[in-house]
């Protein structure tokens, strides 16, 4: 199995949604059959509706929602994420984080089982850019957006 994520800021400013999607048809062409996503942000329901759109052409890909930890509004709206998404997790190892750095661990989690890693950036601060430093420090093949 090959894995692709995607990281970008939770407030898009500019129209790159079709950017989005060529990347991840892309990471689908090249054989990436599962799509991790945060689900936090404007990027990361870009990149989950890139996704499903892509599963129109490749529809044995999953698209998987990693929370940082657990909420009561994964019971409360579970339909809804199983409408949205093919599977919904919380990494054993994200079980003893403080739930103020679940978030920056859960990123990494999801960078160190990927194999192609989308970054959209604007900032050289925040989620988004320690996750593209990170990528990029343990030379994971990250495509720029």
């Amino acid at each position: 199995m090959t894995a692709c994520c995607g990281f970008g800021h939770r407030d898009v400013l500019e129209k790159i949604d079709d950017a989005v999607y060529a990347a991840v048809l892309k990471a689908a062409e090249r054989g990436c059959d599962i799509f991790y996503t945060g689900a936090m942000g404007e990027f990361d329901s870009l990149f989950s509706s890139a996704v499903r759109k892509v599963k129109k052409t490749y529809p044995k890909i999953k698209l998987i929602c990693v929370k940082p930890y657990f909420t009561n509004d994964l019971n409360i709206n579970g339909e809804y994420y199983s409408a949205l998404y093919d599977d919904v997790i919380i990494p054993d190892e994200l079980a003893d984080i403080h739930p103020k750095a679940a978030i920056k661990y859960r990123n990494r989690w999801m960078i160190d089982h990927s194999d192609i890693v989308l970054i959209y950036t604007k900032r050289t601060y925040g989620g988004a850019y320690e996750a593209r430093k990170y990528a990029e420090r343990i030379g994971k093949e990250v495509v720029y957006i």
